[in-house]
């Protein structure tokens, strides 16, 4: 079971030396090198979908375990299920757009020949392709590509202007990690559809790098945040996180099953099923962040409506 996290103020706890940089990044290069996918050249597009096999796990859809689940039939459970992965996929494509941003304005004030600027441009290799996988994805399960909504859209265009140093970091680990615990678990699953199982085993592995990398940069900064700009990172770093806890879901992936799109949504974040899958995708990152003095201050009410606090 996951601890609670309930501080108000967050300061770091002590932690063992944080690696050298230039060392973590070469060991991520020659990783990079040596394990990579093209999803173009290893997915297999064209082969047909599984007629009897979900594309989210049954207990992971928003609607679960409510009285509007119970009334629908198996055909429009698995139909939500799909446009819910839709939604996720294409969230998760928008965020990897701004993650590569973030990164490239850092990579445009360092030293091209430093090991560590040079694995942020890889990083930023990595997720075009993944940006590509989730687009192809949400193409081949015939589905609109949702997004976020239009207004949250529009507004973190200036994301990679506000987000720095830890919050930048943070909030990409949060990105990361809590749609890297949803798809390790379906890709252990063979009741899901065998697309989604290998593009879910293809992001994970290459993320795991990117988790490193971020986690680190986290360690290395947080201990450097004065009181001020500690309250800031908090608060931005929550603020982003709730933003993209919120847009998980889309009302019109109601609509496409026959449900009303403003009952269902409302049904589904109040759905305590749904907000345990929210708490169980930040059960690794949370204490985390927490431990890094990042969780708390004037972002704590964020974390709460984002649901990922336990």
């Amino acid at each position: 079971m996951a601890r609670a996290l309930p501080r108000t103020e967050s300061t770091p706890k002590p932690r063992a030396a944080v690696p050298d940089r230039e060392k973590t990044a070469a060991r991520l290069l020659s990783s990079s090198a040596k394990k990579f996918y093209d999803p173009e050249i290893d997915i297999d597009w064209d082969a047909p979908l599984a007629e009897d096999k979900g594309f989210l796990l049954p207990h992971r859809v928003s609607l679960y375990g409510t009285p509007l689940w119970e009334r629908m039939t198996e055909d429009q459970r698995r139909e939500l299920g799909k446009h819910e992965m839709a939604t996720i996929a294409s969230v998760g494509l928008w965020f990897e757009i701004l993650l590569m941003k973030m990164l490239l304005k850092e990579v445009y004030d360092s030293d091209p020949i430093k090991r560590h600027t040079q694995y942020a441009l890889t990083e930023v290799a990595d997720e075009c392709r993944h940006v590509t996988m989730f687009a192809r994805l949400v193409e081949r399960i015939d589905c609109p590509a949702y997004g976020p909504p239009p207004f949250l859209h529009q507004l973190a265009k200036i994301l990679p202007t506000l987000a720095y140093g830890p919050a930048m970091y943070g909030s990409i680990l949060v990105a990361e990690e809590v749609l890297d615990k949803l798809q390790r678990e379906m890709a252990a699953d063979d009741s899901v559809q065998p697309l989604m199982r290998m593009v879910n085993r293809i992001h994970v592995m290459e993320e795991a790098r990117h988790v490193t990398f971020a986690r680190e940069e986290v360690l290395r900064g947080a201990p450097k945040l004065g009181r001020a700009e500690r309250r800031y990172q908090q608060f931005m770093i929550a603020l982003v996180s709730y933003c993209i806890s919120r847009s998980l879901i889309h009302p019109k992936a109601y609509a496409a099953v026959g449900l009303d799109p403003k009952v269902a949504w409302r049904t589904a974040h109040a759905n305590p099923y749904y907000r345990r899958t929210l708490r169980f995708g930040g059960e690794r990152i949370m204490p985390f962040l927490d431990d890094a003095g990042l969780i708390g201050g004037p972002g704590l009410p964020l974390w709460r409506k984002a649901h990922l606090l336990p």
